[in-house]
């Protein structure tokens, strides 16, 4: 049963189609490891066995009799727990909605469950997706795995989802990108994750840290597996006025695994220069790597990126304000104490830094618009440090001193 928790996500929904494996085994085999091991990792929020091992036994009864099923069909699934879940409370990390049970599915709840995914549960997080270091004094702070004997931190907001596909508590998860908070714990839990393009997969039903950046995306062990799943989420949404109605590609088809001729930007004095001598090393590795597979690798420069940061605060200070000012007012006492602090300070950025900021953020998408033009992609590492200790506060990067918070957000 072990072997099931460590298959991949494309090879799992393909087993169970062919007959190989049950949705109940599948299933029952990762929720054994979820009752084994997240007493410690602390990457669930709640845990949805009777509905999971209903939905695997419907999911199973569907195979046995032939019927068409969609391409997650019997695969364990989590949810970072911001996504409303009509059988399940949606918590957002926070006692503040704690016992809140939504009326209906976040739309692309809805669209996976469609697909044939098996929610396995709600998964932690930061609380309200407000950090980037994944911590929560109300439900404890994920472990992250790759270290059994320290308590290091998984990286946010999307603790859980990262803690809980790296360590083979579901196949896949979902988490949400505002300023890395896909991308951090991806990359300090050595997963895949995608932020999607803005407006690609609808946020209906998904509680916001910031309207405008905002994003919805999956996370797996693969490319391939996360590529399964965004097929699966993403589409036009009436619900969501931002949502693309362009025609969703497809994902899988598009992995050919031949990158030959694929113009590779490196943002070398941006990335390279400020990261830690053991990212760099990785990261120029890796540009080898991708050179010798037959890319073609050409550094690239952007004057506006370095302004990215002061753009971030201003326009995310602002909006998470106006989501949780009413709450903030009422019930401050039950925030974490580096979450209510933050939601503070966004009554410091005027409306002209607000407006600052947008401009900022425009001129840099222009920017990184205009050097895709010239490359297909661009490459560079996540963060500037690797995963420190929970409560460790500052980190020193090539003999300069950075708080851990703005280190982590430095290249997002």
């Amino acid at each position: 049963m072990d072997d099931l928790v460590w298959t991949p996500l494309t090879d799992l929904a393909r087993m169970i189609a062919s007959k190989q494996v049950s949705p109940v085994e599948v299933v029952s085999a990762h929720l054994d490891r979820i009752d084994k091991l997240d007493a410690k990792l602390r990457a669930f929020i709640t845990v949805m066995r009777k509905s999971a091992l209903a939905a695997a036994q419907a999911a199973e009864a569907r195979v046995l009799a032939g019927d068409q099923l969609g391409p997650l069909h019997g695969v364990p699934i989590g949810l970072k727990d911001l996504y409303n879940t009509k059988d399940a409370a949606t918590t957002g990390g926070s006692k503040i909605l704690a016992g809140v049970v939504p009326a209906e599915d976040a739309t692309v709840v809805s669209r996976l469950r469609a697909a044939g995914a098996i929610i396995v549960g709600k998964l932690n997080l930061h609380e309200f997706a407000y950090g980037p270091e994944g911590l929560n004094e109300h439900f404890g702070t994920a472990w992250n795995p790759w270290d059994a004997k320290s308590h290091r931190i998984a990286g946010g907001s999307s603790s859980g989802s990262a803690v809980a596909v790296a360590a083979g508590l579901c196949a896949g998860a979902l988490g949400s990108d505002t300023g890395g908070s896909i991308r951090i714990p991806a990359a300090l839990c050595g997963i895949t994750g995608i932020k999607p393009t803005y407006g690609r997969v609808s946020r209906a039903g998904v509680l916001p840290l910031a309207w405008s950046l905002d994003h919805v995306g999956p996370m797996a062990r693969s490319a391939a597996d996360c590529a399964l799943m965004l097929g699966a989420m993403a589409g036009p949404d009436p619900k969501d006025p931002t949502s693309s109605t362009q025609v969703v590609p497809d994902y899988v088809g598009a992995l050919s695994g031949d990158i030959r001729g694929l113009r590779v930007g490196v943002l070398r004095s941006f990335f390279l220069e400020s990261a830690g001598v053991v990212l760099r090393q990785a990261v120029e590795h890796a540009i080898k790597d991708l050179a010798a597979l037959g890319a073609r690798v050409d550094d690239v420069k952007l004057s506006y990126a370095e302004h990215g940061i002061g753009a971030s605060f201003a326009v995310i200070a602002s909006e998470a304000l106006a989501y949780h000012e009413v709450w903030l007012k009422a019930r401050a006492r039950e925030y974490q104490a580096d979450v209510r602090e933050r939601l503070k300070a966004g009554a410091f950025v005027s409306g002209a830094q607000y407006l600052r900021g947008q401009r900022a953020r425009a001129l840099i998408r222009d920017e990184v618009n205009a050097a895709l033009g010239q490359v297909d992609v661009l490459v560079g590492p996540t963060t500037p440090i690797v995963a420190t200790a929970v409560g460790q506060t500052e980190v020193t990067i090539e003999h300069e001193a950075s708080d851990v918070r703005s280190a982590l957000t430095r290249f997002t």
